[in-house]
């Protein structure tokens, strides 16, 4: 029998799975967490370069099965799928161990979340093989910018419908990379845009040199803009700061008897004890609404801070009634006569805040302590404190850096300064605590801010507005880190239209460069 044929048809699936798997790698790297924009770029290159001998074939070609849109389909699907499962496993342990729900359903769940989203780039493969079919040899060019707007387009469906889930974007494995130099300009999907174009690029010029000089160009002009690009922001002064992590286990911290109690006697001491002018405390620290706190806990705090030359405390509280509504909130205990303030969480996380429609009966097979939280407002004021402007964001939030943008509409009250208070223990010890640190960090770039992390179990860091990590805290550890950041005046480019527009120019320009590319099918 001739073995030719069964290894065929497996060789579809083996590429884009490998392709796929190493695009989840570029992300946080095993092990050592790094983010790896150039393998990021290789696997985009493996996915362009099997996609483009489809776009040299005719629709119903010689070739036996599938017509090559349908093929191109499948095969961005299948880098997809393995790609984002692979970014985002650790829901696994968040379902399972954490939530109780059995461990098939829980590998269904993510790979059923993932192959949903995967939807998305199999729809860009096929169009792209659709549009490009025929002319990728004469216009490698515009071949490359459609898959780039193509792809790119993928992305922000991801990251936008449904409420969005854009955890794992390509452009987060550049962090580090020279492809970062752009995050200012355009974000972290225009960094992504432009390593998809690199890579069709690279793919279709094969080993043509002289087809490499745009490829060559962008680099060079990627690693001139990183030395020699200018400064958009200045000095806003020097802050000192103090962050919690009390490493509370997610399946202890609802327990009365247990992470309860730990958690209100830690943070009680820490805070009261704290000898820095700003002391930050997670997301939900004290993980109980103040009315049902033991008598006088909620108001002794509030009097402690209340007294003269104590410092100013950022708390992760729930807080609200059933009358009125819940809210994920950030409170600020500051000397009396200071302008009360409270933050409440704008990007709620679907399932864990919030529960869509129609998926009770799922939240329902799980023993997790799931909120059903209100949203608070898009533009919510920054905390005044010592001459910055300090603007809360809770856990994720800070995957939306168009939504962060929203309170940089005006220089003048625009924030000095991030802070964002996280509880990512319902993940564990896994890839998802580097993930995001790499995504505050890519938030740092994108606004020129520096961004102090106050997490629960890591990682506890203070990152500068050039996406630097200058202090961490031990992950999995108990304690407190101190030190300084500059908070920063100045708007960067991407501040400014993504304050004013949100994501439309990007939308716009990928939509305007697949209508053209659609055009020019039409005369070809």
């Amino acid at each position: 029998m001739n073995a030719a044929p069964q290894r065929a048809k497996a060789w579809p699936l083996l590429w884009p799975a490998l392709a796929g798997a190493a695009q989840a790698v570029s992300i946080a790297w095993p092990g050592s967490g790094q983010a790896l924009g150039w393998l990021q770029v290789l696997s985009l290159t493996l996915l362009a370069a099997g996609l483009a001998p489809m776009a040299r074939q005719s629709i119903g070609g010689p070739f036996a099965g599938p017509s090559p849109v349908k093929r191109a389909a499948w095969f961005g699907g299948v880098f997809a799928t393995v790609w984002l499962a692979g970014s985002f496993w650790w829901l696994y342990v968040s379902m399972h161990h954490v939530g109780g729900l059995p461990a098939p359903l829980a590998v269904l769940a993510v790979l059923a979340l993932a192959g949903a989203l995967a939807l998305y780039y199999a729809a860009a493969s096929a169009v792209w093989v659709g549009l490009a079919r025929g002319w990728v040899a004469q216009r490698p060019g515009l071949a490359s910018a459609l898959f780039a707007a193509l792809w790119t387009l993928a992305e922000l469906m991801r990251g936008r419908w449904f409420t969005g889930f854009p955890w794992g974007a390509g452009g987060y494995a550049h962090v580090d990379g020279v492809l970062v130099a752009w995050a200012p300009w355009i974000g972290v999907y225009g960094v992504g845009a432009l390593a998809a174009w690199l890579a069709m690029r690279l793919a279709l010029a094969g080993w043509r040199l002289r087809a490499l000089k745009p490829w060559l160009g962008l680099l060079l002009a990627s690693w001139g803009l990183q030395v020699w690009g200018p400064a958009f922001t200045t000095s806003a002064g020097q802050g000192q700061v103090q962050l919690l992590q009390a490493n509370i286990s997610q399946t202890d911290k609802f327990q009365a008897g247990s992470g309860v109690r730990d958690a209100l006697q830690w943070y009680d001491e820490q805070l009261r004890a704290s000898r820095q002018p700003l002391v930050v405390a997670p997301e939900t620290a004290i993980p109980l609404l103040p009315q049902y706190l033991p008598e006088g806990y909620w108001s002794g705090l509030q009097q402690h801070f209340a007294q003269p030359g104590r410092p100013m405390a950022l708390v992760g509280v729930p807080l609200g009634s059933l009358a009125e509504g819940y809210a994920n909130s950030v409170v600020a205990l500051g000397p009396e006569g200071s302008t009360p303030y409270r933050y409440d969480k704008s990007h709620l996380v679907p399932f864990g805040e919030f529960m869509p429609p129609g998926f009770v009966w799922f939240i329902r097979m799980m023993n997790i302590p799931l909120g059903d939280f209100q949203a608070g407002g898009w533009r919510q004021p920054s905390l005044a404190w010592q001459g910055q402007r300090l603007a809360p964001n809770v856990c994720y939030e800070d995957l939306f850096g168009e939504e962060l943008a929203l309170r940089f509409t005006d220089p003048t009250t625009a924030p000095t300064a991030l802070v964002n208070v996280s509880n990512i223990a319902w993940f564990g010890d896994t890839l998802a605590v580097d993930q995001h640190l790499s995504i505050s960090r890519l938030r740092a770039i994108e606004l020129g801010r520096p961004m102090l992390r106050a997490t629960n179990t890591g990682a506890t860091a203070i990152i500068d507005h050039t996406g630097r990590v200058t202090e961490q805290l031990p992950r999995f550890t108990r304690g407190s880190l101190t030190g300084t950041f500059e908070g920063r005046n100045g708007l960067t480019p991407f501040a400014r239209w993504a304050g004013a527009w949100g994501l439309a120019p990007l939308w716009a320009l990928c939509l305007a460069v697949v209508a053209w590319a659609a055009w020019k099918r039409r005369k070809f």
